[in-house]
């Protein structure tokens, strides 16, 4: 990248900086970025929010709606005129109606806003008077999110670690037979690119339907438009001796190096730089059904995710030059309504211990993180049964494939996470002692009174962490 391209991204942050800091001289705004790793319920975990935020009759641990602070929240245009909004009309109206069903999951940047009117607390509340505060909620794919820390690795150091992932996968075991047939020495073939790269697109959504998070770069799964460019025309080869100008290995390369300044670099750029608080939804119950390498590759996930943000408080000339720094980040483990409660704390405890080694992996601090089972939209009701003389607790619901009520008992985790986490860090290819099971529910029929959101589990204590500070 040369000078020039530098400095026309420093004038443009800037520019955004000036514009952000001159709206929040007036009321101040949180921009709160929502992700999700593989099939987490990213579009239903905004949807309630957006749903309890609006009607507080379910949201009694955020504080300052339990105390009565919060005197209306309403909709708003989004502030950016080039971000789709987020559909939440269309999406609530899937959930709620006569045949309740999942919306359709989001595959590009969106946008919402909520707005708040605030009576403070504290000592000198009655000298402050009644404040307004926007939520900018932005939503976007995880598998961008991921794409981040490749700004930082260099095309042969990425290569080879996706090809040591792959050698120990059998989804993968075609692509490696084909990179092996390949002599990434030779003189460019585009035809022999394209098959490589469809092979290698292949292999990811192989990989992603087996449980796997850490699937790069994510626009090979949701290219858009950007689908046959040369900068979606790549995949890992080994490095060969003396690669030269021309050969099939030194192109890949070059477009991988295009693929990390034209595709992520304007996202982080325009998006990811300017959040303030994340929320990163983790199918942690997915992937633990999935076994223990799914359970490996979901902490390396995290662990690069961690990676990407820049701990810490923000400073005013550091915010104007350089962006913001995000200060809270939570991790939250979603479907805990698949589980019985008295499994609610086990699998937050997992996921804790996960990010606790992603942190340590990422070599990361600074910034308030925290970890967290819930359901956005609680689909089951719980349930007993009697198995083999022995009671389980379980949970019961409508089967998505075949519309029937079914009682499930996913399994009895462990209450002691290195039980799942050491196997996991050591390679085992399955669980030695335990069987986890999953069914896919739909959403239930359900009346909402006046004045409540959806039904859900948690999603209040997860409001308090990202926005109670704001909201006082």
């Amino acid at each position: 990248m040369g000078l020039q391209d530098i400095a026309q991204d420093l004038a443009h942050g800037v520019e955004s900086r000036v514009a952000a800091v001159g709206e929040a001289l007036f009321d101040p705004v949180i921009r709160l970025g929502v992700t999700g790793l593989a099939r987490a319920g990213k579009t239903v975990f905004i949807t309630s929010l957006v749903s309890n935020l609006l009607d507080r009759g379910r949201m009694p641990q955020l504080r300052a709606a339990s105390e009565g602070r919060i005197e209306a929240v309403w909709l708003q245009p989004q502030p950016d005129d080039t971000v789709p909004r987020f559909d939440y009309e269309a999406h609530r109206a899937a959930l709620t109606g006569d045949a309740p069903r999942w919306p359709d999951s989001t595959r590009a940047v969106s946008e919402l806003r909520l707005s708040f009117r605030i009576r403070p607390s504290g000592l000198f509340s009655g000298l402050r008077g009644v404040r307004k505060l926007h939520l900018d909620i932005i939503d976007y794919p995880g598998e961008w999110l991921l794409d981040l820390a490749l700004l930082e690795i260099g095309y042969q150091d990425w290569a080879t670690g996706v090809l040591n992932r792959f050698a120990k996968r059998p989804e993968a075991a075609g692509y490696m037979a084909r990179v092996t047939a390949t002599d990434a020495g030779q003189p460019l073939d585009e035809v022999q690119a394209q098959g490589l790269a469809a092979d290698y697109t292949a292999c990811l959504v192989a990989l992603r339907a087996a449980g796997l998070s850490d699937v790069t770069p994510g626009r090979f799964l949701m290219p858009g438009d950007l689908a046959g460019s040369p900068a979606l025309t790549f995949a890992p080869l080994p490095r060969p001796e003396s690669p030269v100008r021309g050969s099939l290995w030194r192109e890949m390369e070059r477009r991988y190096d295009a693929y990390r300044s034209r595709v992520i670099k304007p996202f982080f750029r325009d998006h990811f730089s300017r959040i303030d608080r994340q929320v990163v939804l983790v199918d942690a119950l997915g992937a633990i059904h999935a076994g223990p390498q799914a359970v490996e590759d979901m902490r390396r996930a995290m662990a690069g995710v961690l990676a990407a943000f820049r701990p810490g408080r923000s400073n005013p000339l550091t915010e104007l030059l350089f962006g913001k720094k995000v200060d809270r980040i939570l991790f939250a483990a979603t479907r805990a309504d698949h589980l019985h409660h008295s499994q609610h704390a086990r699998l937050a405890a997992i996921l804790a211990a996960m990010l606790r080694e992603a942190k340590d992996r990422a070599d990361y601090a600074g910034a308030n993180t925290a970890a967290m089972a819930l359901a956005s939209l609680r689909a089951t009701t719980e349930a007993e049964a009697t198995q083999d003389g022995r009671r389980i607790e379980g949970v019961r619901g409508t089967l998505m494939d075949t519309g029937r009520q079914a009682l499930m008992y996913a399994g009895d985790l462990p209450t002691d996470p290195g039980r799942l986490l050491s196997p996991a860090r050591e390679g085992a290819e399955r669980w030695l002692d335990a069987d986890y099971s999953v069914m896919r529910f739909a959403p239930a029929r359900m009346t909402l009174t006046p004045g409540e959101g959806l039904p859900h589990i948690r999603l209040d204590r997860a409001a308090e962490f990202l926005l109670g500070d704001q909201l006082t």
